[in-house]
């Protein structure tokens, strides 16, 4: 299909992403990184995964919320990267109009998923921290499934939106698509009709799940730093701030490159294209290569089993 725009067409069979428009002759290069944090977060979160299956003591809440992290993550980035590397590598720069939307569905869905997890997460360090003694009873096996479940459902009901409303809008101007994969925003402004009711929906998203989710977040952390800073001890204030400092430093991972991508995105008009689609890329891409990593260097557990299996392996 040719690059040119198209302006007799109605619902195109296909899109065409251009990759990062203005670094096509860079492609190369940032497929690099790009290949390398994914491979990154295909094995660690593969290990992780592998690590808390076989050590029994890490069957627990915690641990729990982390595989289901880890799931969410591995299927965030395949959604992304085996097509922005067809692009990079290939020039294949063509997508089926139903395989977009699907992308598109699946890149949000479990962008809201992993912010659910965050929040269960920082419910399981609060429990653990400010009324330990009840923490057993309180997040049993059946609980964290059933918060599962609902951190699972929220995210496929509350996306539902974006792909359904992407289909009933009429693609009469061009199918040319300015990104390297098919996100919400990038999707219908390609549309001839008004598309107020897909931005307004995609901005309540944003504001009301994922705010409230770091509003949740916050207010957990304020009671467990209140009540870690009245502990009696500075060995006791330093071993429990470092139960949750791993927790802690992949939320802020998480958060921050979205707000950043938000905000330049809103407010930097004066900044150019490519670099609104490399921090789009980097913001999904960055958070599931960190999280085994900080995981991983943080947790006891993770680290002795991970050594052994070297150990093994060299003897």
């Amino acid at each position: 299909m040719s690059d040119s725009n198209t302006t007799d067409f109605k619902n195109p069979s296909t899109f065409i992403l251009l990759g990062i428009p203005g670094l096509k002759s860079a492609h190369v290069w940032i497929s690099i990184p790009f290949c390398t944090m994914y491979a990154i977060t295909f094995l660690g979160n593969i290990t992780i995964l592998f690590i808390v299956k076989m050590e029994l003591s890490l069957h627990v809440p915690m641990y729990y919320f982390l595989c289901m992290l880890a799931v969410t993550d591995l299927v965030l980035s395949t959604s992304i990267v085996p097509k922005t590397l067809s692009i990079f590598w290939f020039n294949s720069r063509e997508i089926d109009f139903n395989a977009c939307l699907t992308q598109m569905y699946f890149i949000h869905c479990f962008s809201v998923m992993g912010s659910g997890i965050f929040v269960a997460m920082a419910l399981d360090r609060y429990v653990a921290i400010c009324d330990p003694l009840r923490h057993s009873t309180i997040l049993t096996n059946p609980m964290v499934a059933k918060i599962g479940l609902a951190v699972v459902l929220r995210g496929c009901i509350v996306v539902l939106p974006h792909p359904l409303l992407a289909r009933a809008w009429p693609y009469c101007r061009t199918n040319i698509i300015p990104h390297s994969y098919c996100e919400h925003i990038a999707v219908v402004k390609l549309a001839c009709a008004d598309i107020s009711i897909s931005s307004y929906y995609g901005l309540s998203v944003a504001f009301l799940v994922m705010g409230l989710d770091v509003f949740f977040i916050t207010v957990s952390y304020i009671h467990i730093l209140r009540t870690i800073f009245s502990l009696p001890t500075k060995d006791a204030r330093h071993k429990t701030f470092r139960t949750c400092s791993s927790h802690l430093c992949v939320t802020l991972a998480s958060y921050i490159p979205p707000l950043f991508s938000f905000l330049t995105h809103r407010f930097g008009h004066n900044v150019p294209l490519h670099f609104h689609i490399l921090i789009a890329n980097v913001y999904l891409l960055l958070p599931p290569m960190l999280n085994p990593i900080i995981y991983g260097v943080s947790t006891k557990q993770i680290r002795d089993r991970l050594l052994q299996l070297f150990t093994h392996k060299e003897t």
